[in-house]
């Protein structure tokens, strides 16, 4: 397994990537797109700033909360506030439409190749922009769906119906009490299905998802395969940045894309066939 403590880096800042990478993109047999947190920034989904003081700026004042972030670990002492922040945060980071159409620019790009999406991001921009949900692994939730904070059993559910109630009928930072989601199972209280720790629930779909991305990665490594890796930090480098690495080293057909906004890298091995772009997401997709 790679790791930067144990290679050099090659990195580089360059908008004339893109015509090499529109290049590997039409020659490609097959695409991977591993895709983070940048890239829904790059789709206008900022957590701080304009935004933030847009639909949170009572939360903020009221208990000094700085960002829709920090926000998610903010103690709230009554259920009903807490229901109040989190309805708000997953009604606009969920169902609400991106204020940029970089996702729907990026399905054109790919919709009639050979591809596989693979993402830690949870505000399920690729499905409402028309990817094919059989061919998306949402490595680490969603934020359309609840689970038992217990968890007393693996399974989820679709919050949309209550979401939007909550997110219209709450009155001074509360939600109406009746809405408070809990387990049918258990009665315990509900919780995003987000990985945050070893309560999150890998439901059937989830394990359905994995075995699909693992087949995919099975049956196309001998081709000639872009792994396309879009907004991808180092918090968890282990679920895409690495095995990207990897597959690539590993299959002398295949070429690494990494776009990103100062931090577009890879190691010296596979540099012969890198594609690097240190920039904003949005502007290269437009641009290819």
């Amino acid at each position: 397994m790679f790791s930067r403590n144990k290679m050099s880096l090659f990195t580089e800042s360059s908008s004339d990537n893109i015509p090499c990478l529109r290049a590997e993109l039409a020659a490609c047999e097959g695409v991977v797109i591993g895709a983070g947190a940048g890239l829904s920034t790059a789709a206008g989904f900022a957590y701080s700033g304009e935004r933030f003081e847009k639909y949170f700026a009572d939360f903020a004042e009221k208990y000094g909360i700085k960002d829709m972030y920090s926000g998610g670990f903010y103690p709230f002492k009554a259920p009903e506030e807490y229901w109040a922040w989190w309805s708000r945060h997953i009604f606009v980071n969920r169902y609400a439409d991106a204020p940029k159409p970089v996702y729907d620019e990026l399905f054109r790009l790919v919709k009639n190749k050979n591809y596989f999406v693979i993402t830690t991001n949870v505000d399920h921009c690729f499905q409402k922009a028309g990817f094919d949900k059989k061919r998306l692994f949402y490595t680490q939730g969603d934020y359309g769906l609840f689970q038992c904070s217990e968890p007393c059993h693996n399974a989820t559910y679709d919050n949309e119906d209550v979401i939007r109630k909550m997110y219209e009928q709450q009155k001074n930072m509360r939600v109406p009490s009746e809405l408070i989601p809990r387990c049918p199972k258990c009665g315990k209280p509900m919780t995003m299905n987000l990985r945050a720790d070893d309560t999150f629930v890998e439901d059937e779909g989830w394990h359905k998802a994995a075995e699909r991305y693992s087949d995919f990665i099975r049956a196309n490594h001998t081709r000639r395969v872009l792994y396309l890796e879009l907004g991808v930090g180092m918090n968890t480098p282990v679920i895409i940045k690495y095995p990207f690495w990897e597959y690539t080293a590993k299959n002398p057909r295949a070429v690494y894309a990494c776009v990103n906004f100062g931090e577009a890298f890879c190691p010296d091995d596979i540099r012969e066939r890198a594609v690097l772009i240190d920039g904003d997401i949005a502007d290269v997709v437009e641009k290819i």
